[in-house]
């Protein structure tokens, strides 16, 4: 596993099991399988309505709470700095741990100076070990920044090859913080897997074109958290860290951006 520094000097694994959609059982095995293969970062969320689940499945697999990196996300149910304080307990509880490794707001709210006091409470108590915000872009980012007293450490964001984000990336590294990308391969949405400049690369390092996406991000220092409920795609996603693409590889690559999102309801914020 590669990683990335925060700007509190925190290591954060560039690629993690992204959990949206996991319920239940399956989001139990599939953590445990996770964890088995060797994620160490597992992204989860209040709206996800899964904490209890992986908590249980962390402690199934038997892993030292300090080898892995906990996220999760504070929900819009959550606006006030009071209803943010209860809900970081609420998630040491359901995960069962005493310190969550990133707490995020999920997206821009009306209230994210007080919830964000929230976390920086939490942050300089030790609960929580670092902070930062969810699905802001450049012009939320601006506004809600001037209220920060702790920099955010990392913004999760839709990134991908479709959607690349150079220059906002290069913006927010200028302030010291990390982009976490979340639907790395498009949720989907575009069928990366025959995306055919991504086979042709794939082909020379023989992987799959969804690794050749993958590895574009971890190499710009992007960490990225795909989800999968299938044992040999989780394998697969993990398994980029033993090729580098070059520079002909990425300004190929680059021609595939859209600068545009597959998500309309982000541009509601």
């Amino acid at each position: 596993m590669e990683y990335i520094t925060l700007n509190n000097g925190m290591k954060m694994p560039l690629l993690g099991l992204g959990t949206w959609d996991l319920r239940g059982q399956q989001c139990i095995d599939t953590v445990v399988e996770a964890i088995d293969i060797g994620y160490r970062l597992i992204d989860t969320a209040q709206m996800y309505g899964n904490k209890k689940e992986i908590g249980v499945a962390i402690k199934q697999s038997g892993i030292s709470r300090n080898e892995l990196f906990l996220t999760t996300k504070i929900y819009g149910n959550c606006q006030s700095y009071q209803k943010t304080k209860n809900a970081i307990v609420e998630s040491l509880n359901n995960l069962q741990t005493d310190y969550l490794d990133l707490v995020l707001l999920h997206e821009p709210y009306s209230k994210e100076v007080e919830m964000y006091q929230a976390l920086e409470e939490a942050y300089q108590q030790g609960i929580v070990k670092a902070i930062g915000i969810s699905n802001y872009d450049k012009r939320r980012y601006d506004k809600f920044i001037k209220h920060c007293h702790i920099t955010p450490m990392v913004n999760q964001i839709e990134n991908h090859v479709y959607y690349q984000k150079w220059e906002y990336q290069n913006y927010l590294e200028q302030g010291n913080i990390r982009i976490q990308a979340w639907a790395p391969l498009a949720s989907s949405l575009k069928d990366i897997s025959h995306e055919s400049l991504l086979l042709e690369i794939g082909n020379k390092y023989h992987k799959k074109p969804q690794q050749i996406a993958l590895r574009f991000l971890t190499q710009r220092n992007i960490s990225v958290i795909p989800k999968s409920k299938r044992k040999i795609r989780l394998k697969e996603n993990i398994n980029i860290f033993d090729f580098v693409l070059n520079d002909e590889d990425i300004n190929k690559i680059k021609q595939l951006d859209k600068n545009d999102t597959l998500f309309p309801w982000t541009k509601m914020f």
